[in-house]
């Protein structure tokens, strides 16, 4: 098993609420029907954007309550944009808008070529003024690092603000690519497995989870 590098692992935001624990063990389960696949995927979601969310800037808003006039804190979800990576990641997008649901979502395509297992791009749609905004990209699996550091790499093309990667799993070899090539970017995750096999799916893991999402297995 490939060591993770510490500088890599302290970049790394393991998200072990139990409810993330036990829905994502459910997922897991290989008779999991594509209706609870994604169902499940939905609440999972859900839960992990309170974590990847928890450092957003709030400002102070005057409001009036049934009783008095005060000030608030108040987040501007427009400032935030979801960024998924075909196809999989549309997967978590209900679940992570349906806390943020003022966040603008922007589209990143990439196919993993079977040869190479390198990342070969098809299409890309972001909303403007992208130097204004804070970035989550999401896609379930951070496997071999090759999607996650290509869609960074094209995502700082547009100046934003900062960077995040939020996914159900990873593994050593995920972290370590994505911190080598972009230190800056933190992770967060439900787990941390084992390995990659030899066609550069996780293990343990959960399966292909495009596949699971949308039937196509």
């Amino acid at each position: 098993m490939i060591p993770i590098n510490p500088a890599a692992r302290a970049n790394v935001h393991l998200i072990d609420h139990p409810l993330v624990q036990h829905k994502l063990t459910l997922m897991r389960k290989k008779e999991a029907s594509t209706n609870s696949f994604r169902r499940l995927l939905g609440e999972l979601s859900s839960l992990m954007a309170y974590e990847v969310c928890r450092g957003m800037a709030v400002q102070d808003v005057e409001i009036e309550t049934p009783l008095e006039v005060m000030n608030g804190k108040q987040i501007d979800g427009k400032k935030l944009v979801f960024v998924s990576i075909l196809r999989a990641g549309n997967g978590i997008l209900d679940g992570v808008l349906s806390v943020v649901p003022g966040a603008r979502v922007g589209h990143i395509g990439l196919y993993r070529d079977p040869a190479t297992l390198q990342a070969v791009e098809y299409y890309f749609k972001m909303p403007k003024n992208m130097e204004e905004r804070d970035i989550v990209i999401v896609d379930p699996m951070l496997a071999t690092g090759n999607s996650a550091v290509a869609a960074v790499t094209r995502l700082k093309a547009c100046h934003p603000k900062s960077i995040k990667f939020l996914c159900l799993l990873t593994c050593p070899e995920g972290i370590n690519a994505l911190h080598q090539a972009h230190p800056d970017v933190a992770v967060f995750t439900a787990a941390i497995d084992r390995e990659l096999n030899d066609h550069g799916y996780i293990l343990p893991g959960l399966g292909d989870a495009g596949d699971r999402i949308f039937g196509t297995q």
